[in-house]
């Protein structure tokens, strides 16, 4: 077997110019793998970590509370056992908060303009400060009673600044109309389409809206060390309330707000809580990121098509110019499964070569990307949550490139291994090339 390596490697290194033209197609083709998939996860850690900070988490426990068969708040009621409970039995979390959820007007002397009302505890999400870019005014500001932070459209919009004060006003769950007046203490960059829908403001605040006690919560996010384990967590963490005597609503995968339809007609009161993941509270977002995956899936599809067509013209071309060589070989001796071997080995060295050279130029390429903090258009932010191109490698996808370009290569490579081997010795010894 090491001889038959040591001769692939010498027939590498003969034709120098065939194996360095297929080498740099290899390596283009690798590199550019790398660059797509950091695009591809660059994009989805982007918007999933905009949409979990300004609206979900990776997993959530909400609910609704019925105080009649026909009359449903969307809330938690005495939340803190809910969070003690969720703490102990699920050691994926990496932060458990809560948030109180609205919809409603913020007013100014100018205008006004509907949004959704996250009410939060700015200290126990440290998680904030790394998404959101407050450009005037303090993120830590918005522990202070009655105050608000905006974006920077919203603020436009409402021609207001830091320190003017604006009005909310919402429906209560009883039909009539709350408002209270809050200051504003930041004004952040905008985050795509997400910040033009949304205002954080104390937890307080929206109790005192809504007329909630303080044993009351909208929902209760949960952050996991790994997103992808959010349906297997959901699951677990149904059957875990369920077990604990708590009353379940049924695995529905939509918002909160396209509930309340379904909730009015059933015939319960009191509290149901109710599991759901980023996916079922966000599912447009889940959408976008499969539509770039299948961009991604295609363009490397026509890429590896490339390559392989590639490496067999290569090996077709090897053989042809070889033929006496493998009939000398097979009169002394070497079997057909040697000579077989010996073409893919020459293919899956090639490959392997240039593939990790191919990887560290993509990833290399991927690091001057993001220090070069190259500027989206509005239309790009808008949907993918950031105003700069970010790009993140994941050593996973690199590896599993390398591995998948050298696997497919080698196995492509076969066929015309196939066809040298079955060469008779005579006939190969007598060609003229």
């Amino acid at each position: 077997m090491r001889r038959l390596l040591l001769i692939a490697a010498r027939n590498l290194r003969q034709n120098r110019k065939r194996t360095a033209l297929l080498g740099i197609a290899i390596a283009s083709v690798t590199a550019l793998l790398v660059l797509l998939t950091s695009v591809s996860n660059g994009i989805q850690d982007t918007m999933l970590r905009a949409a979990t900070t300004l609206s979900t988490g990776h997993v959530n426990v909400g609910g609704f509370f019925k105080i009649t068969s026909g009359q449903a708040a969307p809330v938690v009621t005495d939340y803190n056992k809910v969070k003690e409970f969720l703490r102990k039995k699920l050691p994926e979390a990496r932060e458990v908060a809560d948030r109180l959820r609205g919809w409603g007007k913020v007013v100014s002397p100018a205008t006004s303009i509907q949004v959704g009302i996250s009410g939060l505890d700015v200290k126990a999400e440290p998680g904030l400060s790394k998404v959101i870019r407050v450009i005037h005014g303090k993120l830590e500001d918005l522990s202070k009673p009655s105050s608000i932070l905006l974006f920077e459209k919203q603020a436009k919009r409402l021609e207001v600044k830091v320190g003017d004060g604006v009005t909310i006003s919402a429906p209560t769950v009883r039909g009539s109309y709350n408002a209270i007046d809050v200051t504003v203490v930041a004004i952040a960059k905008d985050i795509g389409l997400l910040s033009g829908f949304n205002v954080f403001t104390p937890k307080q605040t929206v109790r005192d809206i809504y007329l909630l006690g303080a044993n009351t919560t909208g929902a209760i996010h949960i952050m996991l060390a790994d997103h992808r384990k959010s349906a297997a967590v959901a699951d677990k963490l149904r059957g875990l309330l369920r077990d604990a005597g708590y009353k379940m609503m049924e695995p529905l995968a939509q918002p909160f707000w396209m509930k309340f339809p379904l909730v009015t007609r059933e015939d319960w009161t009191g509290q149901k809580l109710d599991v759901t993941t980023w996916e079922d509270e966000m599912a447009f977002l889940k959408w976008i990121i499969a539509t770039f995956d299948g961009i991604s899936a295609s363009v490397v599809g026509i890429l590896m098509i490339i390559i392989v067509v590639g490496v067999m013209n290569a090996l077709w071309m090897a053989i042809r110019e070889r033929t006496r060589e493998i009939g000398t070989l097979r009169a002394i001796g070497m079997s057909r499964g040697r000579v077989m071997l010996m073409f893919l080995f020459e293919a899956m060295l090639l490959s392997a070569i240039f593939t990790v050279v191919g990887a560290i130029v993509g990833v290399a390429a991927s690091g001057a990307i993001n220090a070069a903090s190259i500027e989206l258009n509005e239309g790009f932010t808008l949907f993918l949550m950031n105003d700069t191109l970010r790009l993140v490698v994941a050593p996973k996808s690199v590896i599993n490139g390398i591995v998948t370009i050298t696997f497919v290569t080698t196995l492509f490579a076969l066929y015309p291994a196939y066809r040298a081997a079955r060469m008779k010795p005579v006939t190969a010894i007598h060609h003229v090339g």
